[in-house]
C-alpha cells in the first residue's frame, strides 16, 4: 500500500501540474475551442475504453506488473507533449498519459476490496482518494507558477518534463515497495457483454444515475478554466496562479470531508452520502455561472470540493455490489459503460459553449438534477443491516 500511494502522489503530481492548463495550451497553439472539447471528450472516452482492459490486466498480470505497465504508458505521453509544441501532438500524447487514472483504478479498488473487510472498505477507498487529492491540490499551484514565469506554451512543456521525471521515480518505487502478487486463478472474463449479464440490477440503477450526473460534470468541465482565466482576447476574473489556488481550495475541502464521511458511511447507510454527492455535482454549474470575482469563485470551488463528499462511498458501493472474483473486471465494466456515454456529453459541451457559456452551465444543471432525482427514487440504500451476504467479504478480505 505504501508503494501504491507513493505512485499515486508522484504520478498525480506530474499529471496535475499540467493537465488542468491543457485547454489554455491548446488555444495558444491554435487548436481552437473544438480541440478543447475534443480533448475532454477523448479524456472520457479513453477513460472508458481503458477501464475494462485495466481491470482485465490487473486480474491477468497481478497488481504490481499491471501498475508498472500503466505507469510506462503515462511516461511516454508526458515525453511526447514535452518535446513537440503542436496541438496534434498534445492530442496524441494525451492518448497515453490520460490512461493512468482510468486504467489503474480497477486494480487499486480490487486491492482495497481484497485486503479490507466490508466494514472498513469505504475508509480504505477514502484514504486512497485523500492521498490522490494531495497532488491535485499542489500540482496546479506549481503548474500555474510555471505558466506565470515562462508563459503558457513553455510553462506547460516544462511541467510535462517534470511530470516525466516524477513518474520515473514512481516506477522505481513501485518495483521496490510493492510485493509481487499472483494473478487471478483461472482466466478472467474478457467479454464485456457476458460480464454485463452478471451485473446486479441495483448496480445498474446506480450506473444510470451516475451517468446523468457525470453529464452535469463533463459538459462544462474543460471550460471551467476558460471561464475563470479567460483568453488573451477576453481575460477572466483570475490569473493562472489564482486558478491553481482555487483548485487547491477545492482539494483541501475534499480532503477535510473524506475521513469523517467514510467513518459514518461504514457504520450506517451509503445512499444518503451518494445522494448528497450528486446534489453537489448538480449545484456547481449554476454557482459557477454567478461567479464573476475571485471571492465568489472561492465559494464555487468549495462547493466543487464538497462534490467529493460521497465519491469514495460510491466506489465502495460498486465493489459491494460486484460479484466475488470479478470485482476489478466489474469495476472496469461500470466505468466503460458510464464514460463511453459521457464522452458524448463532453464533446457536446464545446458546441454549447459556442452558443453561449450560460447555456453550457444550465444544460449541465438539468442533467445533474435528473440523475439526483433518479437515484433518490430508485437507488438502493445498502445499510450494514441489509447487506447482501452473497456479495460480502470474509473478515480476512479473501476472495
Amino acid at each position: 500500500m505504501a508503494g501504491l500511494l507513493s505512485t499515486v502522489v508522484l504520478v498525480g503530481m506530474g499529471e496535475h501540474m499540467a493537465e488542468q492548463f491543457l485547454p489554455l495550451y491548446l488555444l495558444s497553439l491554435g487548436g481552437g475551442f473544438l480541440s478543447v472539447g475534443g480533448l475532454n471528450a477523448m479524456d472520457n472516452l479513453l477513460g472508458a475504453l481503458y477501464a475494462f482492459p485495466g481491470g482485465y490486466l490487473a486480474q491477468r498480470l497481478g497488481t504490481k506488473r499491471a501498475l508498472l505497465l500503466f505507469n510506462l504508458l503515462s511516461m511516454a505521453g508526458f515525453l511526447v507533449v514535452a518535446l513537440i509544441p503542436a496541438w496534434p501532438a498534445v492530442m496524441a500524447g494525451a492518448v497515453l498519459f490520460l490512461s493512468w487514472t482510468a486504467i489503474s483504478l480497477p486494480a487499486t479498488m480490487d486491492l482495497v476490496a481484497r485486503v479490507l473487510p466490508r466494514d472498513k472498505r469505504t475508509m480504505g477507498v477514502s484514504l486512497h482518494s485523500l492521498v490522490r487529492r494531495i497532488p491535485m491540490a499542489l500540482g496546479p499551484i506549481l503548474g500555474g507558477a510555471f505558466i506565470g514565469l515562462l508563459g503558457v506554451e513553455t510553462g506547460v512543456r516544462v511541467a510535462f518534463a517534470v511530470a516525466l521525471v516524477l513518474a520515473g521515480v514512481a516506477a522505481v518505487l513501485q518495483q521496490v515497495l510493492i510485493e509481487e502478487d499472483a494473478p487471478e486463478r483461472g482466466r478472467p472474463e474478457g467479454s464485456p457483454l457476458r460480464l454485463w449479464r452478471r451485473m446486479r440490477p441495483d448496480l445498474r440503477q446506480l450506473l444510470v444515475a451516475d451517468t446523468l450526473v457525470r453529464f452535469c460534470e463533463q459538459i462544462p468541465y474543460a471550460f471551467v478554466v476558460v471561464w475563470a482565466v479567460g483568453t488573451a482576447a477576453a481575460p477572466g476574473p483570475v490569473t493562472p496562479l489564482q486558478f491553481g489556488l482555487l483548485r487547491t481550495i477545492e482539494m483541501a475541502t475534499a480532503i477535510l470531508v473524506y475521513l469523517p464521511v467514510a467513518y459514518v458511511a461504514d457504520r450506517t447507510a451509503k445512499k444518503p452520502f451518494v445522494l448528497l454527492t450528486f446534489a453537489f455535482f448538480t449545484l456547481f454549474p449554476v454557482v459557477l455561472l454567478a461567479s464573476r470575482s475571485f471571492l465568489v469563485l472561492v465559494l464555487a470551488f468549495v462547493l466543487r470540493g464538497l462534490k467529493e463528499f460521497g465519491e469514495p462511498t460510491r466506489k465502495a458501493l460498486i465493489m459491494d455490489l460486484a460479484p466475488e472474483g470479478e470485482k476489478a473486471g466489474m469495476f472496469g465494466l461500470y466505468y466503460l459503460v458510464r464514460d463511453v456515454i459521457v464522452s458524448v456529453a463532453a464533446f457536446g459541451g464545446a458546441f454549447l459553449w459556442s452558443i453561449r457559456p450560460e447555456v453550457t452551465f444550465l444544460v449541465a444543471f438539468g442533467f445533474g438534477a435528473a440523475g439526483t432525482l433518479w437515484f433518490a427514487l430508485r437507488g438502493r440504500d445498502l445499510g450494514r443491516a441489509n447487506q447482501d451476504p452473497a456479495v460480502s467479504l470474509p473478515a480476512g478480505g479473501g476472495r
